[in-house]
């Protein structure tokens, strides 16, 4: 009986022992990191239209006879938008789920894209290039990068961070040299075709491989111990971001987040964005020359961005802003002095320079807002990103105005150089005691 019962246990101790893994057998991916690629090329796509007003500024000027200002206005709208809709983006992927969400974007995206080859009037490229594509675009803005990351990953969060921030970049870079292209070789309409196409291509890919949630394919989080099931539907989502938002404006951070990053906007998608190749064309250099250069700040970057998710996860967030914004500051001053009919070596210099600057702030700024708002900080996040968007729409509209008014745009690169000056002081305020997530309920 004794040996009956030990042959037993031995046994049952053998079919309960794990099979040893095989040499050579590699490891399955994560689901988490299949989630973060469709995300990406989703960014991607999303980033085509955000090519265009650089671009577009001459064209439309000479076709339709409208004034930058008037172009920047348009502008303007759609930056402001792209802000001001990310936190309601990310409140509804909370209600209805990422991906019904993101899908939606992407039509509207490229409704509005498309409804522009039919527009002859100033209003309607508003409606069409600031309305639509404003509202298309901030559904998928950083907020939804950030949910992601939140839902999808407890580990690694600051490179995730990085490499989909990246992605913003990384469609510049694939679009802009077309888009050039197609605009000097043909017009400016076949070129908004081209991205409305390339925003519905995305559509597939989002409803087939983004799912909501981990718990959706039965796996934790990357990087977590234990299984979190999905939560339920939160209903009243304008109500929630509204009501996290006046949660928010009673903590000191909250302001010192949003004016930095306004700043961000203002320095980057609002003036050299948007104005960068008007300007260099001003001095001669021909428009496919100048938009190979915002190319080339979108391959760096992409290297930029990721590093710097991968030094927030190691330093202080607070003091590599205050870094990456004086660095900024400094290089705008320069570039008065840089700008030619050709291309030479300084001018690299700073398009390589400011390439790995340009959304560095991204993770330190997430990972703040993840410190000192836990649950809530991929909604207030979004407020965030609608203060950067909102610096970016002003300088939009008022760097044309002032090329329009003074003939150059001067003027517009000195102030900016100052205003990043300001927010790497504003970025050392910063206090980095946590603010209890209570105090957002």
């Amino acid at each position: 009986m004794t040996q009956t019962t030990d042959a037993a246990a031995a046994a049952a101790a053998s079919e309960a022992r794990p099979e040893p893994t095989r040499p050579g057998r590699p490891t399955r991916a994560h689901r988490a990191w299949w989630v973060a690629a469709v995300t990406f090329v989703t960014i991607i796509g999303a980033a085509a239209f955000r090519s265009l007003p650089g671009i577009l500024i001459d064209p439309l000027h000479q076709e339709f006879g409208w004034s930058r200002g008037t172009i920047g206005a348009a502008v303007s709208v759609n930056l402001a938008l792209y802000g001001l809709t990310a936190p309601f983006a990310a409140a509804l992927m909370d209600r209805f789920g990422i991906r019904r969400v993101v899908a939606v974007a992407l039509m509207v995206i490229a409704l509005g894209s498309g409804l522009t080859v039919w527009m002859n009037s100033a209003w309607q490229l508003i409606l069409c290039w600031g309305l639509l594509v404003g509202l298309g675009s901030g559904s998928m803005a950083l907020a939804f990068a950030a949910t992601v990351t939140n839902r999808w990953f407890t580990e690694r969060r600051g490179l995730v961070t990085g490499v989909l921030t990246a992605a913003s970049a990384s469609g510049q870079l694939i679009f802009l040299p077309l888009l050039s292209w197609i605009v000097e070789t043909y017009d400016w309409r076949p070129a908004a075709v081209t991205v409305a196409l390339a925003a519905l291509a995305v559509v597939p890919f989002v409803w087939l491989l983004l799912h909501d949630h981990p718990a959706d394919v039965g796996q934790k989080p990357y990087g977590a111990k234990e299984f979190v099931p999905k939560p339920a539907p939160v209903p009243g989502a304008a109500r929630r971001a509204l009501t996290v938002l006046f949660a928010a404006v009673r903590t000191g951070p909250f302001w010192l987040l949003a004016g930095t990053f306004a700043i961000c906007g203002a320095s980057t998608n609002g003036l050299i964005q948007t104005h960068f190749v008007p300007a260099a064309h001003d001095h001669g250099m021909p428009i496919t020359a100048a938009a190979s250069l915002l190319a080339v700040i979108g391959v760096f970057d992409v290297v930029g961005t990721i590093a710097s998710g991968w030094f927030t996860d190691r330093f202080e967030p607070r003091r590599l802003l205050a870094v990456y914004y004086a660095l900024r500051g400094v290089s705008l001053l320069f570039l008065p002095m840089l700008l030619a009919p050709s291309v030479h070596p300084p001018m690299i210099f700073f398009i390589v320079f400011y390439g790995l600057d340009w959304v560095a702030t991204v993770p330190p700024t997430l990972a703040l807002c993840r410190e000192h708002y836990g649950e809530d900080s991929a909604i207030v996040f979004g407020w965030v990103l609608a203060s950067h968007q909102v610096g970016a729409a002003l300088v939009a509209f008022l760097g044309g105005v002032a090329r329009d008014r003074f003939g150059s745009y001067d003027v517009v690169w000195i102030a900016s150089g100052a205003l990043c000056a300001a927010a790497a002081l504003m970025a050392l305020v910063i206090r980095r005691r946590p603010v209890p997530v209570a105090a957002l309920s």
